[in-house]
């Protein structure tokens, strides 16, 4: 309850008193009376308890990196009017000081505050801590409110356009495995709802079920864009040339699932996400992309990359070029390949059949990624 302020006075009033009143000095012994009562008057200032009903929210919940996101702390107070309080909420490893005005009886306060989001990932958020203090700061009464939250700190992205693959799709329908009109490949069954097409009605299984069922069709030929993200610690020296390598991971992926194509992301550890052309495949790839983290294994993206399967596009991130040439010899199994250095050392020879781009920031990778779509 005593801050160490408030202990250090105590000490050194007990140890004045003791020695004014040992040694005959009236004024050392006045002095630690003197500190002591201001002790003793604090402790009874964070004695009674707030009768507080404490909500907190968090707007936005999903926030791109360094991005601004608040937290709104809505107090009443129940009981007797209050001074002197000030909130301290946890966000991940940093404490954020909140300072709550005086509230009377009955009254609500809404206070705003700015919540951390220069690094990426999943940031806990609480619980919240209201803390009563007297004005001296010797003594502090600490109470608890609400659940911890969950703030997602997600990448940063940049508008790319999906990459021509060269391939030819199916001539009916368009390209989304989720669409009620794809094309003429069977996926499942599904209940009708308006704006179907009667020639999908499954007249079978409508009759079987009593409800009206139309076949879900897909586009098979779909290609799929597989991102490779080396996630090796000691591939990435520099915390920050990792988030721009998880940045670019995202802003590829996104433009990809924007144009409801199939995406599939992984690092050496395995998959991260594997999504197939929905509306709400950019949120989950995002989400997932956002608890990525730099871990060590034995295998790096060029060992990810021969367990891919074939086809569609293939973009490897890495720091340097050391394993282009590996990357390089499953060029034929891919419609194209694009390896994506962040901030190289030095130059690297780039293998025939491989687009190289060397990415300092993001708005450099969508101008070197716009170039990249006009070549074939």
């Amino acid at each position: 309850m005593l801050t160490p302020l408030g202990r250090g006075t105590a000490a050194v009033s007990a140890a004045l008193f003791a020695a004014g009143w040992w040694l005959g000095y009236p004024e050392p012994a006045m002095l630690g009376v003197a500190g002591l009562a201001a002790v003793a008057a604090a402790v009874l200032w964070t004695l009674p308890s707030p009768k507080l009903a404490v909500r907190r929210d968090i707007a936005p919940v999903r926030v791109a990196r360094g991005e601004p996101a608040v937290g709104v702390l809505h107090v009443t107070n129940e009981g007797r009017a209050v001074r002197g309080l000030s909130a301290r909420d946890a966000a991940g490893s940093t404490d954020v000081a909140v300072d709550v005005p005086r509230l009377r009886s009955g009254g609500s306060r809404s206070v705003t505050y700015r919540l951390p989001t220069e690094r990426r990932g999943e940031i806990p958020v609480g619980p919240l801590r209201l803390v009563r203090a007297d004005p001296l700061r010797l003594a502090r009464r600490v109470r608890e409110y609400g659940t911890p939250r969950t703030l997602l700190v997600r990448p940063r992205t940049v508008p790319l356009a999906l990459l021509p693959s060269g391939r030819a799709h199916h001539l009916e329908g368009p390209t989304s495995d989720r669409s009620p009109a794809g094309t003429a490949t069977f996926h499942a069954l599904r209940e009708y709802v308006i704006g179907d097409e009667l020639r999908h009605v499954h007249w079978k299984s409508s009759a079987r079920t009593g409800t009206l069922m139309v076949r879900q069709l897909v586009d098979a030929s779909l290609p799929t864009t597989t991102v490779v993200l080396e996630a090796r610690p000691e591939s990435w020296p520099e915390p920050d040339d990792f988030e721009l390598a998880v940045d670019a991971a995202a802003s590829v992926a996104a433009g990809a699932a924007s144009a409801s194509f199939p995406v599939r992301v992984l690092t050496g550890a395995g998959p991260v996400a594997d999504t197939r052309g929905g509306p709400g495949d950019v949120e989950v790839l995002l989400d997932r992309l956002t608890a990525v983290a730099a871990e060590p294994g034995p295998r790096s993206a060029a060992d990810a990359v021969r367990r891919v399967p074939a086809g569609g596009s293939l973009v490897v991130i890495t720091r340097d070029g050391a394993e282009l040439g590996r990357i390089a010899a499953v060029r034929s199994r891919f419609d194209r390949v694009v390896v994506l250095r962040i901030r190289p050392e030095r130059e690297t020879p780039v293998p025939p059949g491989v687009h190289l781009i060397d990415v300092a920031d993001l708005d450099g990778l969508a101008e070197a990624w716009r170039r990249l779509g006009g070549v074939r």
